[in-house]
């Protein structure tokens, strides 16, 4: 367990990895509320029990996608198809249009936006059909976290594994780190990562706003 400077929605966190470590990181201030000790070795079960026991919650849990080195390498040989572009601030019109297309929703879990650091899409026919954005992850320059949204008559056509792989390509060109994270019931998304050849490295919780209303002693 480690104690660190955390912002304040991720006061605390649970990294249970792929392999089967489970590790978490937590203010001093929260250690104190619930009376766990960094000194001291907890079960996980002993330890989120005393999270919940003083009054914290945990988001349900996001698995956590990664490409692994030899997936890098065959992602930065790999040539975009003609179809797939990177999108700049002239694209404006064209990603509305995108969003007046689709479900409010989908827009809100796929967090996809044309400010963001790179956005990738997938054209048909002159229209913008699929969209990926990355954004850094948690203030770190080198870590960026992919939405991905495709329109939904379009779906099953492989629009969405294109625009992941093409931005994902962009960011390790650009020395980042491309991550793909969703919630553990979104198969859909899970089916997408996996197809785009990205590897599970774990799944993660991080402290819910139900608990932003208790104030520490």
């Amino acid at each position: 367990m480690t104690f660190g400077i955390l912002s304040e929605d991720n006061r605390v966190m649970i990294l249970k990895l792929e392999q089967g470590k489970t590790m978490a990181v937590l203010t001093p201030k929260i250690a104190a509320k619930s009376g766990l000790r960094a000194t001291r070795c907890y079960s996980e079960t002993n330890f989120r029990r005393q999270l919940q026991d003083c009054g914290i919650h945990l988001h349900k849990a996001e698995a956590l996608f990664y490409f692994t080195e030899a997936e890098k390498e065959k992602l930065l040989e790999t040539d975009l198809a003609s179809n797939l572009r990177r999108l700049t601030e002239q694209d404006h019109e064209l990603f509305a249009q995108f969003e007046s297309s689709s479900l409010e929703q989908d827009l809100d879990d796929a967090f996809v936006e044309l400010d963001h650091w790179a956005v990738f899409g997938s054209l048909e026919q002159n229209r913008l059909v699929s969209a990926a954005s990355m954004y850094p992850w948690m203030g770190k320059a080198n870590l960026a976290d992919i939405g991905v949204l495709t329109l939904a008559p379009f779906r099953g056509q492989g629009h969405g594994r294109s625009v992941v792989r093409s931005i994902a390509q962009y960011a390790c060109q650009q020395g980042a780190q491309p991550q793909f994270r969703c919630r553990l019931d979104q198969q859909e998304s899970i089916a997408l990562a996996q197809a785009a050849g990205l590897t599970l490295f774990g799944t993660w919780e991080v402290i819910s706003p139900d608990s932003n209303e208790w104030e520490l002693e």
